[in-house]
C-alpha cells in the first residue's frame, strides 16, 4: 500500500478522521489527504490524541461550521490507546516521486475553503446537556393501541413539564449563581456572562404561567400562546449570539481571578450537587427555545381532526421562524466579528465595512484597469456593496482602491482562458457610465469560476430583479428594529442588512418575496399642500391631484379625508415634492408631443391601433407597471407593444442603442432617414427579419413618413367653471394628419376622425397637448 493511503489510514485509527473519510475511498489520490492535512483543528486533535494534554483544549477554536474535527471527539479518556506506526516495515520504496506534484494539483484542483471542511458535521454536546437537564417521565415511545388523543395528551403534557424544568432551570441560575457572583463580579462583567438572562427569565415565567392555565381547559389555545410570546422570544436573539463570548469570559476569569474560582466552585456544588458547570448551563436557553418549533411539530401531528390544528400550524410556523431568525441573529455576529477582524487590518480606510454590507470572499487577485494594462497583485475583499481593492503588507493591507458594485457590471473574458497559463483566467467590471473599468484574473478556472459566482451574487443582492416591481423601489436596508416581510409575514432575520426596504412606501421584505410583493401603496399622483382656505377643506391639508396640470386653471382632487374628489381652482395650492410616491413625473412634458398617448392599457393602445396602416405608432404610459413606458406599433396587421427600459440614467429600445430620456429617442426615431429604425427595433424584439426588404413595406414606409396618424389624448377644459364643477367625461382621442409640437382644433377633419368618436365643436373646448 503507498504510504500516503497509510498516512490516511493511520489518521483513522487515531480517530483523527472519520471511517469513511474520501481519503479511504477506492479513487481517492493524494491530493485528498493533502487537502485535508489543511484543517488545523484536524492537526491539534492528532497532537492531543497521540500526547495527551500537550493542547490547551481553551484556546482551539473548532469553529463547528467549518471543521472536519467534532468537539465530542475531544476527550482523553476517548482515545488512549497505542497506534501503530506508518509506514509499515514491508513497505517497499516508491520510485515513482508522487509528492513532486503537489502544486500542480493544488493549481488544478483550487484549494478553496468550500472543499476542505467537508468532511462530517460537527456534534454539539449542548443537546446532551439539555436532555439531561430538562429529563422528562413521560417521554416513551407511542405504545400500540394508543388513540390519537392519548398521543396528543402525551404531546402536551410533555411541554408542559419541560417548560417547568426549563424554568426551574433558570430559577437555579439565578438563585445560585447570578445573585451570589454579584459580589465578585463587575456589571460588566455580570453582563458579559449572563447577557439578558433576567429579561429571559421573566418572559418564562409569564409563558409557564400561560401554559398552565391553558392546559386546565385540555390545551386547545397552546398554538395562540405560542403565537402570542413569539415577539417576547426574540430576545433569544441576544443572548444565543453572545452565548460562546459568555462562556470564553467565564474561562477566563476562573483563570485569571483566585475570587472568582472559589465563588463559582462553590455555587456550582449548590446546583444538582455539582453534576453541570455554569458553563454547561449557559447553553441550556438556546437549546430550550430551538426545541419548541420540534415540539410543537409533534404535537401537531396527532391533531389531525382537531379545531386548532389551523392554529396550531401557524404556531409551528412562528417557532420555525423564531428558530431560523435567532441562528440568522448568531451567524450576523460572527459576520461582524469578521469584518471587525478586516477593520482592523486594513490602513487608510476611513469607512466602516460593515456598511457595504456581508462579506463575500476574499483572497489574491492580479488587477488591472482598462486604461493602464499594467497587471499588479492585489488582495481582493468583496462585500455586497463594494470591492476592497488592498496591497499585501506582511499581516496587514494598504487600501488602494474602493469600486462601487452598483456603478458596474460583470463581464466574462473567455478569450485569455485559452492560454491555459497561471493568472489567465480574467473577467471584467465594466463602468456603466463609460468611465474606467477593472479586469481580475484568477490563478485557475475554478477559482474564477467561484469569483464570479460571488460577484453575481453581491450585485444580485444591491440590484435585485424585481427591486422596481409593482411600483416600489426596494433597496437593500438594515432595519433597527424587528419587521416582518410584507409578503410572507415572517421575520426580516439577522441585525443587518436583513433585507429590502421600499423608500416610497417603506415596506419590508426577503429578496425571495419582491416578486410577489403586491402594489406599492403609496399612490402615483402627487400630493400638494392648501395654502389658503376654500370650501370644505381648511389650509394645510393634503389633497391628491386626480387631474390637472401647472397650467390648468381647474383641477380634480381629492382632499386626504374625503372619499369623492372636488373641482378647486388650481391656485389655491402649492406642490408639497416630498410626499411624491415616485420621482418626480416628467408626463407634463411628454403631453405636448403628439406621439404620446398618456396612461394606456395595452388593449386599449390594441383597440386605438388596429384600424390604422401599418407604420402607426404611439408612446404610452404603463399602469402598475416596473418599465413605465412602451412604444405600441401595427406592423403586419398586428399591434405588437415593445417596453422602454430606463436604465442607469439612459433609455433603452434595444441593447445596442441607447438615448438620454424619452424625448431624445423619439427625435432620432420620427428624423428623417431614422423612421426605419422603430420598424429595425420591432424586427429585433420579434424576430420578424427580412420585413424591410419588401418593395411594398418601403413604399408603405414612405407614406407613414409623411402621413402618420397618430393617436393624441384630448381632455375637455370647459371656460365656465360651473360645467367643470358639474363633472368632466372621461378623456377621448383624435387622430392628426401629421407630426407638429402643437395642433388645434380646426386640424382635425372629418376624414382623420375614426368612425364613433364625436368631434368637440370649435371654440368650446380646447385641445390640450
Amino acid at each position: 500500500m503507498e504510504e500516503w493511503r497509510q498516512c490516511g489510514r493511520w489518521l483513522i485509527d487515531c480517530k483523527v478522521l472519520p471511517p469513511n473519510h474520501r481519503v479511504v475511498w477506492p479513487s481517492a489520490a493524494v491530493f485528498d489527504l493533502a487537502q485535508a492535512l489543511r484543517d488545523g483543528v484536524l492537526l491539534c486533535q492528532m497532537l492531543h490524541n497521540l500526547s495527551p494534554g500537550s493542547v490547551d483544549l481553551k484556546e482551539i477554536n473548532f469553529r463547528p461550521q467549518m471543521s472536519q474535527v467534532s468537539r465530542s471527539e475531544w476527550g482523553t479518556s476517548a482515545h488512549k490507546g497505542v497506534y501503530m506506526p506508518f509506514p509499515s516495515e514491508d513497505t517497499a520504496l516508491n520510485e515513482d516521486d508522487v509528492y513532486r506534484s503537489l502544486e500542480e494539483l493544488a493549481d488544478e484542483h483550487d484549494l478553496g475553503e468550500d472543499d476542505i471542511y467537508d468532511c462530517v458535521p460537527c456534534e454539539d454536546d449542548g443537546d446532551d446537556i439539555y436532555e439531561d437537564i430538562i429529563k422528562v417521565e413521560v417521554r416513551q415511545p407511542m405504545k400500540m393501541g394508543m388513540t390519537e388523543d392519548d398521543k396528543r395528551n402525551c404531546c402536551l403534557v410533555e411541554i408542559q413539564e419541560t417548560e417547568a424544568k426549563y424554568y426551574k432551570t433558570l430559577e437555579d441560575i439565578e438563585k445560585n449563581y447570578m445573585i451570589p457572583l454579584k459580589q465578585v463580579l463587575s456589571p460588566q462583567d455580570m453582563e458579559a456572562i449572563f447577557v439578558n438572562l433576567e429579561d429571559v427569565i421573566r418572559v418564562h415565567f409569564a409563558l409557564l404561567r400561560a401554559i398552565d392555565l391553558n392546559m386546565m381547559s385540555g390545551g386547545s389555545g397552546l398554538g395562540k400562546i405560542f403565537l402570542e410570546f413569539k415577539e417576547r422570544l426574540l430576545i433569544y436573539g441576544q443572548y444565543c449570539s453572545h452565548m460562546e463570548n459568555a462562556q470564553k469570559t467565564l474561562d477566563e476569569l476562573i483563570a485569571t481571578r483566585e475570587d472568582v474560582k472559589i465563588k463559582v466552585e462553590e455555587c456550582t456544588m449548590k446546583v444538582q450537587e455539582g453534576k453541570f458547570k455554569l458553563q454547561d448551563l449557559l447553553v441550556v436557553p438556546m437549546q430550550r427555545v430551538l426545541k419548541y418549533h420540534l415540539l410543537l411539530k409533534e404535537l401537531l401531528s396527532h391533531s389531525a381532526d382537531r379545531p386548532e390544528r389551523q392554529q396550531l400550524k401557524e404556531a409551528l410556523e412562528a417557532m420555525q421562524d423564531l428558530a431560523m431568525y435567532i441562528n440568522e441573529v448568531k451567524r450576523d455576529n460572527e459576520t461582524l466579528k469578521k469584518i471587525s477582524e478586516f477593520q482592523s487590518s486594513i490602513e487608510n480606510l476611513q469607512v466602516k465595512l460593515e456598511e457595504y454590507g456581508r462579506p463575500k470572499i476574499d483572497g489574491e487577485l492580479k488587477v488591472c484597469s482598462i486604461v493602464n494594462r499594467t497587471k499588479q497583485d492585489r488582495y481582493i475583499f468583496l462585500f455586497d456593496k463594494v470591492v476592497i481593492v488592498c496591497k499585501r503588507k506582511g499581516y496587514s493591507y494598504e487600501l488602494k482602491e474602493i469600486i462601487e458594485l452598483q456603478s458596474y457590471k460583470m463581464s466574462d473574458d473567455p478569450m485569455n482562458n485559452r492560454d491555459m497559463k497561471k493568472w489567465s483566467y480574467g473577467f471584467y467590471l465594466i463602468h456603466l457610465q463609460g468611465k474606467q473599468g477593472f479586469q481580475f484574473f484568477c490563478k485557475t478556472e475554478e477559482t474564477k469560476r467561484k469569483w464570479m459566482e460571488q460577484f453575481e451574487m453581491a450585485m444580485s443582492n444591491i440590484k435585485p430583479e424585481r427591486a422596481t416591481a409593482n411600483q416600489h423601489n426596494f433597496q437593500m436596508h438594515t432595519f433597527d428594529k424587528n419587521t416582518n416581510c410584507r409578503a410572507c409575514k415572517m421575520l426580516l432575520r439577522g441585525i443587518f442588512y436583513q433585507g429590502y426596504y421600499c423608500s416610497r412606501c417603506g415596506t419590508g421584505a426577503h429578496k425571495e418575496c419582491l416578486e410577489v410583493i403586491t402594489i406599492c401603496k403609496i399612490s402615483r399622483c402627487p400630493k400638494m399642500v392648501a395654502v389658503r382656505n376654500y370650501h370644505g377643506t381648511p389650509t394645510g391639508d393634503f389633497i391628491e391631484l386626480l387631474k390637472g396640470d401647472p397650467d390648468t386653471t381647474w383641477w380634480e382632487v381629492r382632499p386626504s379625508a374625503a372619499s369623492r374628489s372636488l373641482r378647486p381652482p388650481s391656485s389655491r395650492f402649492v406642490s408639497h415634492r416630498a410626499s411624491l410616491s415616485r420621482p418626480p413625473s416628467r408626463d407634463a412634458e411628454y403631453y405636448g408631443y403628439p406621439w404620446f398617448a398618456g396612461n394606456m392599457e395595452r388593449q386599449q393602445a390594441d383597440n386605438l391601433l388596429k384600424s390604422h396602416c401599418s407604420g402607426t405608432y404611439l408612446i404610452r404610459e404603463r399602469t402598475a407597471e416596473a418599465e413605465r413606458f412602451a412604444i405600441s406599433i401595427k406592423f403586419n396587421d398586428e399591434v405588437k407593444h415593445i417596453k422602454v427600459i430606463e436604465k442607469d440614467s439612459w433609455i433603452h429600445i434595444t441593447e445596442a442603442k441607447k438615448f438620454e430620456s424619452l424625448l431624445v429617442s423619439c427625435a432620432f426615431i420620427c428624423s428623417a432617414g431614422k423612421f426605419s429604425f422603430l420598424f429595425f427595433v420591432f424586427c429585433c424584439a420579434t424576430g420578424a427579419g427580412g420585413v424591410l426588404s419588401s418593395p411594398l413595406a418601403e413604399r408603405e414606409l414612405q407614406v407613414v413618413r409623411h402621413h402618420v396618424a397618430i393617436p393624441v389624448q384630448v381632455e375637455r377644459t370647459l371656460a365656465n367653471p360651473g360645467h367643470f364643477l358639474s363633472g368632466a367625461p372621461a378623456p377621448v382621442f383624435y387622430f392628426i394628419s401629421s407630426i407638429h409640437q402643437s395642433v388645434s382644433a380646426q386640424t382635425l377633419t372629418s376624414e382623420l376622425r375614426p368612425p364613433g368618436i364625436p368631434f368637440p365643436p370649435c371654440g368650446s373646448e380646447t385641445l390640450r397637448r
